[in-house]
């Protein structure tokens, strides 16, 4: 397993925009296949995008897409999620996770991920 650790949650009316950061303190992010998740209170935590592990794809949640982008910046060894055009329903604990086999076509299932960050809370308010 590999340390996560994000930041850049907060609280943002409607319309506006956050950039989220998760880092791995020690390792080497490009190693893993990545992605971020979100849990709404009370309710399941749910894909929002991933990276394969040569950053030859991304992918995006149809919920999100448009609005977030994901990217792996590996001279700064931090991934990112940017968020814009916020909506009070995308108020959730953002959680970066990491893989270190193949993710396949499973990078939408929590299961593929071994390794989880302690999560930054994100509240968009009206």
């Amino acid at each position: 397993q590999v340390q996560l650790v994000e930041s850049g949650g907060g609280l943002v009316q409607a319309g506006g925009s956050l950039r989220l950061s998760c880092v791995a303190p020690g390792r080497t992010l490009s190693s893993y296949a990545m992605a971020w998740f979100r849990q709404p209170p009370g309710k399941e935590r749910a894909f929002v995008a991933a990276i394969t592990r040569d950053d030859s794809r991304t992918y995006h949640a149809d919920s999100v897409k448009g609005r977030f982008t994901l990217a792996r910046d590996n001279a700064k060894n931090t991934m990112y999620l940017q968020m814009d055009s916020l909506k009070p329903e995308d108020t959730a604990v953002y959680y970066c996770a990491a893989a270190e086999g193949l993710v396949g076509n499973y990078y939408r299932s929590r299961y593929a991920y071994g390794s989880w960050g302690q999560g930054t809370q994100v509240t968009v308010f009206s």
